[in-house]
């Protein structure tokens, strides 16, 4: 199965505490049979890609909420 863009980059201003944001790009992506949400700094400097679990369809709002998880369990672990 060939890569398929579900949804295509996508800048975001990720709340991370009061008065704290970090500025990111994601794009979500199917790959063999599994999707992902892959995460980019400002300057297209890679972060993170997180396999999201089998069907998962969401909104843009919770794709922002899995950025900031990633931003702060993951990256900052």
């Amino acid at each position: 199965m060939a890569r398929a863009t579900l949804k295509a980059w996508t800048d975001a201003e990720v709340q991370l505490k009061l008065d704290v944001h970090r500025d990111v790009r994601y794009q979500v992506y199917r790959d063999s049979g599994k999707h992902f949400l892959e995460m980019c700094d400002a300057s297209d400097q890679h972060i993170h890609t997180l396999e999201l679990p089998d069907g998962m369809k969401l909104d843009k709002s919770s794709y922002e909420v899995l950025l900031r998880y990633v931003l702060l369990d993951v990256v900052a672990a």
